[in-house]
Formats: C-alpha cells, structure tokens, sequence
C-alpha cells in the first residue's frame, strides 16, 4: 500500500464488513382507500412509501404537508458548537427556527418538510471574487427555491426561514410567486453587538484604518474578535439584510413584530411557532399569497423602508418583488415620489443621528411601532391583508395596546437606559433633530438614466444650511475597486477629489458591492470631503456622499465610462428636496455648460482601461445579459421571461437574414 492510500484509506476495521443487504421495512401499512389508488399520481403514492421510509408514522401520513425553506448554513452541533462552518452568523442558527417551525407543524396535525438553499456573505466577499456572484445569486437562488417549491407537489404552504442580504431577498422573491399558496417569511432576527467594541460595519475598516495610522495591530486583533457578539442573526445595522426583514414584514409576508428580533434568543424562536400556526389558519381560511401581496402591499413596503432610512439595495430587491407577484413594478419617479412623502423617523446605523444597533429598533417596537406614525400621517393603505389573518388597520390596533409592545419597549429603558421614543421618532421629533429623507436619484449628463444616492447619510457637516450637498472637484479615474482601495491607503485620495469607480455594472462585475471603499471614506477623517461615483452598488450600510447605480453603465456606454483624471465634475445634491445632479464641467482650464459637456462626452471614446474583470464567470455573464434584456437594475434586475424571449427571437432571426 502506497503512503498516500495508507494516510487516506486508514486502519482496516473488519466490523464494517458486516453488511446486511436486507430489511424488514418499516411497521404499519400506508393510509391507502381505492379511490387513491384509481385516481392520484405515482408520485404521491410513492411519495408515501419515502415518507414513511424516513421514519414518519403510517397513521400521520394525511396531514396538511408543509415545506419550510430555509438559508441554513454550516453544521451546528447540539450545544451549538461548530461542526462546520457556515458562511456567515446570519444563516448559523436559522436551523433552530426551522426546528421549531416544524414542531408547530407536526403539533398542529401536520407533516412538515425542509429544505434549504444557503446563501453567500456580502461581507465575506468584499473586495474578491466572490462580490461577482453576490447580487446574480439572488435570481438563482429564486430560481432553486421555487423548484423546490413545485417538486413537492403535495405541499398546502411554505414558511420561507431567511435572514441576509441575498438569501432573505430571494426566499421573498420564490414565494411572492406562489400566487395559489399560503406562504409566510421567518425572519432569521440579529446579532448583538458587543458590549464593549465596534459594530460588524465598522469593524471592516480595520485594513484602511491601520493603513492610515488610526489603530494598531492589536487593536484590530481584538476588536474583530469581539465584533460578533452572538454567533447568530444578521449585522446590527440598518444595511441591506435588515433592511429587507424589514420590508418583509411592511409587505405583511411576516408577522408583527417579527422582524430585526434578536437570534437564539426565546422570542425569536417563538416567531418561527407562530408562523407555523399562521400558514394553518391561512391554509384553513383561503388565504394566499395573491391576497397579500398587492399594488397597495408594495406601496406600504416603499413607505415603511423610507421612514426606516433603508439600503439602496431595496431598489433592486421590491421591483423584483413586485414583479414576482404579478404587481406593478415600482419605477424612480415612484421612490422619488414615496421619499418626498415620508419622513425617516428611525435612528439607527448607519444613518444616526444616534447609531443605535437595530435590536433597539426591535427594542422600541419595530415595524409595527413604525406604522403607527405613518398610520397617522395617512401614508399607508389600511385595508390590506397580512399573514397574521388580519387587515393591516386591525393589527395595528392590536399591536397599540398590546402588552407585547408596552412590556419590551419598557425593557429597552430599563436595561439600556434608552427612550424608544428616541430611537422609533414622532415626525414632530425627527424634523426636530434634522432627520431627512432617505434617497435621492440625481441625474445629469453622467447620468442620463439615473443613479442613486442615500441622501440621508452624507455627513451634515459638509451640507450647508440650506440642505444643499455641493462639490465641484476634479475626477480621479479608476476600473477596479482594487486600485480605488489601494489609492486610498496609499493616501493617494485627497480631500476634494471625486473618485470614479468605472466598469463595475452588471456587465463589468455583475454589479459588484463597493463597501471597502464606502467604508473607508466614511471612517478617515477626510473622507467625508470626497466624493464617489460608479455605476457599481453600495452596501446597505455605506454613508457619505456616494453615488451609485450610475446608467448606463460603463460598459454599456453610458457618458461614465468616458471620464478621464483631471475632468472637473460638479455634483449637488438638495436633500430637502429630494433632487440631485451630476456633470462634467471641464477639463483642464476649461469650464463649460452642462450641455457643452454632454456633447462633448458623446464625441468622447470610451476609457481606454474600460472592460469587464477578467475573472468574470461566464454565469454572471448570463445574468447581466438575461437582467439587461429584461429592463436592467432599474426594474430590478429580474428575468423577465416574455422579454427575454422576444429579444433571443429577434436576434435569432436577425441572424438567419444575415447569413442569407
């Protein structure tokens, strides 16, 4: 024997030769009649004999069957020690909901199945390639999920477990699109923060504050030991994963009170129990998904994520949504128009003015606490239907009284010593302390189709006292995010440069997330002098002056891609308005009208470094191609199939002709 057949073979152990090549089977006999038997499918028959084969009772066979999808990853032990690992703490302990979850089932006479499709970590992906798999995962991981979904063809519901910023976005995608079936979101909840420590955005600019002299190597080293406080739930701030359980539960997909709840923790996982019994009573009630997902639904979904001041990343996520749902897919003029409308009234990381961790926005009464301000203000549609078998009026009249809400926003002052009123802010308090509205859509001859920033989180001390954010500076060009961040920690980036980050769309990178730097910027003391434009995405936590989702991309060519080092570029962004502009107003010496700037980017060539990163995998090709044939980013990146199809014909016979 070889010494590698030796190392990986192992001693012989004659006991396992001991096979048996028969068994009796398990006891009992299958709850058949005739009329099963002349009348349904082979696979439900058979379906059966699998059932009963994993150990299921012959005499619970009939119950309603429900499927519990989840994001879980890794493998927990029962103490909840690691086996191995998962991709991150937001899908570590979603397992335990699904436990609990299928407990309820079975209590409540039902037979409940599970899979699980897990999910990729934004965080773990900055700055590598795993940040070109992150958003196109989305659309696949929608695309597995309803799969599953329709492969158990005796499925009478689903309960969709999901926590962070892809898997939980597409668990909502899959089940908005069983029109016929009861269904409802478990939130995967939070992680703590650390009682003495840095929070999990923070805390990934440790690299460019070392760069930069502002911390040292031990200090780093233990603060990013602590940062996860505990070992489940998503990031404690207000970035994409929370702010999608968020828009989950305003959509009424999850129950109140459900969303941002702390991981492992008894009230947690209780959520999962009760969701369990809601998916029943819809069952028992004919309640589905058609009935609470409407125009109105997606409508108070785009309200609440405005009063909450959520991630940019929403905007590919509610489209998406909508679209899955057989709704009207929300357009700018929509967001624009919902941002004006609503006040932000939630101070939270990233957005402040107080950085509170979002389990004291769970603390102070969440979304439903939320609502209740905007029911006021007659921003919401009152009479839509909710997972919890209730209208949305009905179950904030509960929520009003109710000793759940009294009794936790009473623990939040007496074991923090903060007001929830501080946290979760009447309209009249958050003008007060100068809370503004989340996003603008600046447009201009850089941007000719838009782009987006988070308005609500430039850095007041650079917006002057009319709310206005100006900056006229001179472009520094880059096509990677890997010279961007080298740039800065080289303290080659200045305060008063505009940094352009070009090629980084959805053809370029499949629209990758560019936190390294956001969070640089934010973290360094001039940062918040610099500007940044790119038609990549930010992270739903990113800050500052930061203006992303830039069409058409680069790549595409779209005037962004045609920026050179030295153009001066003027940007203004009015944050009490709601509107925002980006130009290209000279070169060299030179200063020049907008208008003259548009023409002479359109005589301009593309930048000569422009092209997609190499290590592009051909899957995310595919994607941007599908997502670009079905409308681009701005209707969320989906598949839309009708347009695919006609745009594959078209080209198909546009072929023929030319090869005639």
């Amino acid at each position: 024997m070889t010494e590698a057949l030796r190392f990986i073979m192992g001693p012989e152990e004659p006991s396992h030769y001991d096979i048996f090549t028969h068994a009796a089977g398990p006891e009992g006999k299958l709850p058949l009649t005739s009329d099963m038997l002349m009348n349904l499918p082979s696979g439900d028959l058979f379906g059966m004999s699998q059932n009963v084969g994993m150990g299921w009772k012959p005499d619970r066979l009939l119950g309603k069957q429900i499927l519990i999808l989840s994001t879980q990853g890794g493998v927990r032990g029962e103490d909840g020690t690691p086996i191995a690992l998962g991709y991150h703490t937001g899908h570590w302990e979603v397992g335990l909901l699904v436990k609990d979850a299928a407990l309820e089932v079975s209590a409540l006479g039902g037979v409940p199945f599970a899979a699980f499709v897990s999910d990729p970590c934004d965080g773990r992906s900055q700055g590598t390639t795993g940040m070109f798999d992150s958003l196109p995962y989305r659309n696949d991981a929608a695309i597995v999920y309803r799969r599953l979904i329709r492969s158990l063809p005796t499925r009478s519901g689903v309960i969709g477990v999901g926590t962070c910023d892809k898997g939980l976005p597409a668990m909502m995608i899959a089940l908005a699109a069983m029109h016929d079936l009861p269904a409802i979101i478990v939130p995967g909840g939070v992680t703590l923060p650390p009682t003495v420590g840095e929070d999990a955005a923070k805390i990934q600019t440790i690299g460019a504050r070392f760069a930069n002299g502002q911390i040292t190597l031990d200090e780093a080293a233990d603060l990013g030991c602590r940062v996860c406080a505990t070992p489940g739930g998503g990031c404690q701030f207000l970035g994409t994963a929370a702010s999608a359980q968020v828009v989950a539960e305003a959509l009424g997909m999850s129950l109140p009170h459900s969303a941002l709840a702390p991981s492992g923790q008894p009230i947690w996982r209780d959520i999962a129990r009760q969701s369990a019994r809601a998916v029943q009573w819809m069952n028992a009630s004919g309640m589905t998904m058609r009935d609470i997902l409407t125009d109105a639904s997606i409508e108070n979904a785009m309200a609440v994520h405005a009063a909450f001041g959520g991630s940019t990343n929403l905007l590919l996520h509610i489209p998406a949504i909508a679209h899955a749902a057989s709704c009207r897919i929300p357009d700018v003029a929509d967001w624009t128009r919902m941002n004006k409308a609503v006040p932000r009234l939630v101070s939270v990381l990233p957005n402040g003015p107080e950085y509170h961790p979002t389990i004291r926005v769970f603390m102070a009464g969440g979304v439903p606490e939320v609502m209740l301000h905007l029911r006021k203000l007659g921003l919401l549609n009152l009479k839509v239907k909710t997972v919890a078998g209730e209208s949305l009026a009905n179950l904030l009249d509960w929520w009003e009284d109710s000793e759940r809400r009294h009794e936790i926003r009473k623990r939040l002052q007496d074991t923090d010593g903060i007001d929830p009123d501080q946290v979760i802010m009447s309209p009249e308090r958050a003008s007060a302390r100068g809370l503004t509205s989340t996003v603008t859509f600046p447009t201009g001859n850089l941007a000719p189709e838009g782009s987006v920033i988070k308005s609500t989180a430039i850095d007041p001390d650079v917006v002057g006292e009319d709310g206005f954010y100006r900056h006229i500076g001179q472009a520094k060009v880059f096509t990677s995010e890997k010279e961007a961040v080298k740039a800065i920690k080289l303290g080659q980036i200045k305060a008063g440069d505009i940094m352009v980050l070009i090629g980084r769309g959805p053809s370029g990178t499949g629209m990758e997330e560019t936190y390294q730097l956001t969070s640089s910027l934010k973290h360094l003391p001039f940062g918040k002098h610099v500007t940044l434009l790119t038609d990549a995405r930010f992270s739903g936590v990113s800050t500052g002056a930061c203006i992303g989702h830039i069409g058409p991309e680069a790549l595409a060519g779209g005037p962004i891609g045609k920026v050179q080092n030295g153009d001066w570029i003027e940007v203004c962004i009015d944050r009490n308005k709601l509107e925002g502009s980006i130009h290209f107003i000279g070169q060299g010496d030179e200063r020049f009208s907008p208008e003259t700037g548009a023409a002479i980017l359109a005589a301009r060539p593309l930048h000569q470094d422009l092209a997609a990163d190499p290590k592009l995998p051909d899957d995310t090709r595919l994607w941007a191609a599908l997502q670009a044939a079905s409308g681009g980013t701005w209707r969320g990146s989906i598949y839309d199939v009708d347009r695919i199809v006609e745009t594959l014909q078209a080209g198909m016979e546009a072929l023929a002709r030319s090869k005639q």
